[in-house]
C-alpha cells in the first residue's frame, strides 16, 4: 500500500499529513508522538512517499519514533547541512520504505506545482516562530502541508513510470522484492546489481586508444589526448573538423554549425547504446565488478524485452545507462574513473573516425557524444553512405541508427527543430523541446517557434490566437543566494512566484535581491513591467492587461537564434 506523507517542524511543534489515497482516507497528527507510533507500527509494510522525504521527512518521522526533538533534527538538516542518517544509530533500527518523487535538477516542489498550474501561495506562519503556535496558526499550517501532500501525489502521478521502474529494481539483486532499496539511487542499484566491489585505483589518465581506430586527417585531437598535459578535467580542445566548429573534452565532443538552416536529405547517424556497447565490445566496464559478462547479459535481456515490448525492458535501461555515470562517482563502488575516460575517449575518437570516412560524400552538419547528423548532394548518394557507414561498423562493432530528415534548423548543437521525411519532428533544448506537466515555463514560446518551424505559423498568430493564461507562465523561483524577491517595491512573501508581462503602467519589474549584499537585480528573462498569479490557474483566461507584444518579441529573438531573421 502507498501512503503520501510530508512535515512541518516548528520550535515548538510539530505536524504531519498522511493520505491513503487508495482507502481515501487522512490522518493529521499534531505534537502526538505515541499516535503517530502507532500509526507507524501499523503502516510499517507500507511505501512512504514524500517530496525530498529521502534528505528530510524520513529523518524527522525517526526522530519521533526514536522520542528525539524533531527541531533539532530538523535544524541540523536545514541550517548545518548534517545528513540525518548521521543524527542517531537508532534509526537504523526502524523499519520504513521511502521513496522520494523528487529527482535531481527539481527546483523545488513550489517550482513542481507552478509548472503544474496549482496555487503557489507560500504559508502565512513563519517557520522561524519562538514561541507555540496558536490554534488558528495550526488550522493554517495544516492547511499549507495539505496541499503539499496533494501535490505530491500529482508529481507522483506524472513519474509513475519511474516508480513502476524502480519498484522492478528491488528485485534485480536477489530475484525478490527487497523494498529497502527504493529509496536507492540509480547509480547506486546499477552497483548493487552488478555485485560490484569498492575498490582504489590510482591510473585515471593510464589512457590508450582503441585498435580498430583509423584517423589519418584530423590527428590533431590525438595529439591532444596524447598530451600529458591535458589529462587534466579542466582542458579541452576547439578545432574545426569538417568545416564545423568542435570542442573535445573529457565529457564528450561536440560539434554543429551555429545558427544553421537547410533543406534536403540530411541523415541522422547514432550509435546504438554508444556508452554500454564500448563497455561490452572494448571491455571498458567497471573492473570492480565481479563479473563482466552479467551486464552483457542485461544489455542483452534488455534490447530482447524492448523488441518484444516488454515493460521490464525500463528497469535494465536504468541498470544500463547509470553504469558510466557511477563509475565516475566516488562513492559508488563502480568508481573506477580509468574506464570511464576511456569510454568516453573510445566514444570521441570513433565518431571523429566516422566523419573523417563520411567527410568527401556529404556536408557535416553536427556531431554530438553519440552521433552525426549528415546532409547529402542527392537522395542517390545513400547506399554510398550507407556502404561508408557499414564498413565503419564491421570495425569498430558498433551499429548505427539511421533516421532521415528533410529540413533542419539549428541554433546549436543542443538547440535544434528536425522535421522528418515522414513528418515526424524531432526537438532538442529549452526553447523547443516539448513541455510536460512538470516542465512548463513560458510554454507559449516553445509552442510559437515549433508552430513556426513545422507549420510556417507566424508567431503573432500563435500568440495572439491563445487566450489561456497558463501558456504565458514564467516560473520564477529564488535560489539561496537571494534573500527575497521584489515587485513594485514590495517584499514578495513567496520564493517561488508565477509571473507574466503586464501592460499597465503602474507594474514594475521582478527583482531579486542579494543575500550578501543586498543589492536587487532583474530576475532574468522576465518583463520590465510585472504582474503575478500565484493562485490556481488552470482555465484562467488571458486578462486585457497581459502584454502579448513582450511575448511576441521574445519569440523573434529566440527565431533570430535559430538564424531566421
Amino acid at each position: 500500500m502507498l501512503i503520501f506523507y510530508d512535515y512541518e517542524v516548528f520550535k515548538y511543534d510539530w505536524l504531519v499529513v498522511i493520505k491513503d489515497p487508495e482507502n481515501k482516507t487522512e490522518t493529521v497528527i499534531i505534537n502526538d508522538s505515541e499516535k503517530l507510533k502507532k500509526f507507524h507500527q501499523e503502516h510499517e509494510n507500507c511505501i512512504w512517499i514524500g517530496y525530498n522525504n529521502n534528505h528530510y521527512d524520513q529523518w524527522i518521522h525517526k526522530s519521533i519514533l526514536c522520542d528525539i526533538n524533531p527541531y533539532e533534527i530538523s535544524d541540523m538538516i536545514i541550517n548545518k547541512g548534517v545528513p540525518g542518517w548521521k543524527a542517531s544509530r537508532l534509526f537504523r533500527q526502524i523499519k520504513m520504505f521511502n521513496y522520494d518523487v523528487m529527482i535531481r535538477g527539481d527546483g523545488g516542489l513550489k517550482s513542481l506545482e507552478g509548472f503544474m498550474g496549482s496555487n503557489i501561495k507560500e504559508s502565512d506562519v513563519d517557520f522561524n516562530i519562538q514561541r507555540k503556535l496558536t490554534q488558528a496558526e495550526i488550522d493554517e499550517t495544516i492547511k499549507y502541508c495539505r496541499h503539499d501532500v496533494e501535490e505530491t501525489m500529482e508529481v507522483f502521478l506524472n513519474r509513475q513510470s519511474d516508480f513502476n521502474a524502480q519498484l522492478q529494481l528491488c528485485k534485480l539483486p536477489t530475484q525478490k522484492m527487497n523494498l529497502s532499496y527504493l529509496s536507492k539511487s540509480k547509480a547506486q542499484m546499477a552497483g548493487i546489481i552488478l555485485e560490484a566491489r569498492k575498490k582504489s585505483y590510482d591510473d585515471e589518465f593510464d589512457l590508450d586508444f582503441p585498435d580498430t581506430l583509423k584517423i589519418e586527417k584530423y590527428t590533431q585531437v590525438l595529439d591532444f589526448y596524447k598530451n600529458q598535459e591535458n589529462r587534466d578535467y579542466s582542458k579541452s580542445l576547439k578545432t574545426e573538423i569538417a568545416g564545423v566548429p568542435h570542442i573535445y573534452a573529457w565529457g564528450g565532443v561536440h560539434g554543429a554549425k551555429p545558427q544553421y538552416f537547410g533543406e534536403g536529405y540530411f541523415i541522422n547517424m547514432d550509435v546504438t547504446s554508444l556508452y554500454p556497447s564500448l563497455m561490452i565490445q572494448y571491455g571498458l566496464l567497471s573492473r570492480s565488478i565481479k563479473d563482466p559478462k552479467k551486464f552483457k547479459n542485461i544489455y542483452d535481456t534488455r534490447v530482447k524485452y524492448k523488441h518484444e515490448g516488454n515493460p521490464l525492458q525500463a528497469p535494465l535501461k536504468i541498470v544500463i545507462n547509470s553504469t558510466y555515470g557511477a563509475m565516475k562517482d566516488k562513492n559508488n563502488p563502480l568508481y573506477d574513473p580509468r574506464q570511464a575516460n576511456r569510454v568516453c575517449i573510445y566514444g570521441q575518437l570513433l565518431l571523429t573516425d566516422l566523419i573523417e570516412k563520411l567527410e568527401p560524400y556529404c556536408e557535416i552538419t553536427q556531431s554530438n557524444t553519440d552521433g552525426v547528423l549528415v546532409k547529402l548532394r542527392s537522395e542517390d548518394d545513400f547506399d554510398l553512405i550507407d556502404d561508408i557507414a557499414w564498413e565503419w561498423e564491421k570495425r569498430t562493432h558498433l551499429s548505427l541508427e539511421f533516421t532521415e530528415f528533410k529540413r533542419v534548423y539549428q541554433k546549436d548543437v543542443n538547440n535544434y527543430v528536425m522535421i522528418g521525411t515522414d513528418g515526424h519532428v524531432k526537438t532538442k533544448g529549452a526553447y523547443v523541446k516539448k513541455l510536460s506537466p512538470l516542465d512548463n515555463n513560458l510554454p507559449i514560446l516553445n509552442t510559437a517557434l515549433v508552430n513556426y518551424f513545422v507549420k510556417n505559423i507566424p508567431v503573432e498568430e500563435t500568440i495572439n490566437d491563445c487566450n489561456d493564461l497558463e501558456q504565458f507562465q514564467l516560473i520564477a523561483k529564488l535560489s539561496s543566494k537571494y534573500k527575497y524577491l521584489l515587485l513594485n517595491g514590495e517584499i514578495l512573501n513567496e520564493r517561488c512566484v508565477r509571473a507574466f508581462a503586464s501592460n499597465n503602467d503602474v507594474d514594475g519589474g521582478l527583482l531579486k535581491v542579494h543575500s550578501v549584499t543586498g543589492r536587487p537585480a532583474k530576475f532574468p528573462n522576465s518583463p520590465e513591467k510585472c504582474f503575478i498569479f500565484n493562485d490556481n490557474i488552470k482555465n484562467v483566461k488571458v486578462p486585457e492587461y497581459l502584454d502579448k507584444q513582450w511575448y511576441i518579441t521574445m519569440a523573434k529573438k529566440r527565431l533570430k537564434q535559430f538564424g531566421v531573421s
